[in-house]
């Protein structure tokens, strides 16, 4: 940031200390205000990139379905030539049931250790406010 030039009434003489401090003071809010929408231009784009891979990662979990359908197909045909075809849907799909409940419990402990406060952040804010109210601390 420039400092802001002296007026015509102000080339004679010298500014005082409030005058300084509310330059100081002004140039700090312009800068925390850019540093902010910096961050929001900077999130956008990560934002754009990462639902990008999302799509990418939806399609391969698509594809990933199809493979476990068709292979699940697979492993009833092939029960189906040593026991009945009912029995044979069973077993796969009591397979894939205990595969489904191990997932979900590994998720939901996942889930529960997951802070959704930006602790790091907070305590960073609240020291850069601090910092503003006594800068000479």
């Amino acid at each position: 940031m420039s400092p802001v030039p002296p007026t015509p009434a102000e080339h004679g003489r010298e500014r005082s200390v409030g005058e300084l401090l509310a330059v100081v003071t002004s140039d700090v809010q312009t800068l925390f205000r850019q540093e902010i929408e910096l961050a929001k231009t900077e999130v956008r784009q990560e934002a754009a990139k990462a639902g990008k891979a999302a799509g990418m990662y939806g399609g391969a979990g698509f594809g990933g379905y199809m493979v476990l359908l068709f292979l699940s197909l697979a492993a009833v045909l092939g029960l189906a030539n040593v026991m009945d075809g009912g029995w044979a849907a069973l077993i796969v799909a009591a397979v894939w049931a205990v595969v489904a409940a191990v997932l979900y419990q590994r998720g939901r402990t996942q889930m529960r250790a997951v802070e959704p406060k930006p602790e790091r952040t907070v305590e960073s804010l609240k020291e850069d406010a601090e910092w503003a109210r006594h800068p000479t601390r």
